[in-house]
């Protein structure tokens, strides 16, 4: 992987990390259409940028992330993180097999976009409005959502924001604690995939995540601009949906989805990805 395919995949990652479009499935078809899907290091990148995405959470809603006497905000992300934490501890070789599979990905695309058609009229009356209204019980269950996400294309801000809205969350706070349990759920992806994770040099040699990345000097600026660059795209990102949702909804992501769903089936049949 090059700079130029590194900033591209960030792009990528950034700005649909927290929309309801699925990060991973674009990365897979971005990764495929570049020709790099099946490079160790390009897994490893897709991954561990998503901390630089993070990042961009902490900055706009710093107020929230550093008020620390208000310790039941961070309980209730502890809570809301365990259903992925464990899962995918259990089932982490299943998911890789996945995460290679574009055509799981046109799939979850195409099903989640018809969800997300119907979305505002299936939860039409909310009640929560406030973090400090959602309860434990409430926050686990968005974090049982949220797994489902571990199916690529599926999007894991589609899926903990469905779980919010099943929960009586509005639309705002649906998407805001969604943002907020991304932080310990896409923290703990980097850490492993970069400290616990396995993974082959070129030269075949099998290393932890870190030392792929400093492998050579290559892969260190990739993996510092992918952050970068991550980083400051999902800043615009978040802004931009925050106050597209409040006003317009989820059905435009769902339309967007079923064409991108579609057109990566096309692909694939024409054999343009394999």
């Amino acid at each position: 992987m090059g700079i130029a395919e590194a900033i591209i995949l960030a792009i990528v990652e950034g700005f649909t990390e927290f929309l309801p479009v699925s990060s991973t499935g674009h990365m897979i078809i971005a990764s495929s259409l570049l020709g790099i899907q099946h490079d160790e290091f390009t897994k490893l990148f897709e991954v561990s940028i998503q901390f630089g995405a993070i990042l961009a959470v902490v900055v706009l809603y710093g107020k929230k992330f550093f008020q620390f006497r208000n310790w039941q905000f961070y309980a209730k992300l502890i809570v809301g993180v365990i259903p992925a934490l464990l899962l995918g501890f259990l089932f982490s070789d299943q998911i890789d097999k996945m995460l290679e599979s574009p055509t799981v990905v046109a799939i979850s695309l195409l099903i989640g976009g018809v969800v997300l058609m119907f979305i505002d009229k299936m939860f039409q009356k909310p009640k929560l409005e406030s973090d400090d209204q959602i309860s434990y019980g409430k926050a686990f269950t968005v974090g049982l959502f949220q797994t489902i996400a571990m199916i690529p294309g599926v999007s894991r801000s589609a899926a903990s924001i469905i779980g919010g809205m099943s929960q009586r969350f509005t639309r705002n706070l649906a998407a805001e604690f969604s943002f907020f349990l991304a932080v310990p759920t896409m923290f703990a992806a980097s850490f492993y995939t970069l400290f616990v994770k396995k993974w082959t040099t070129s030269e075949g040699v099998v290393v932890k995540g870190y030392k792929l990345v400093t492998d050579t000097q290559e892969h260190t600026i990739a993996f510092l601009t992918g952050n970068l660059v991550a980083f400051l795209v999902a800043l615009l990102a978040i802004r931009f949906f925050i106050n597209y949702l409040k006003i317009y909804g989820f059905k435009v992501f769902g339309v967007y989805r079923i064409l991108a769903g579609i057109t990566l089936l096309i692909l694939l049949f024409t054999k343009v990805i394999e």
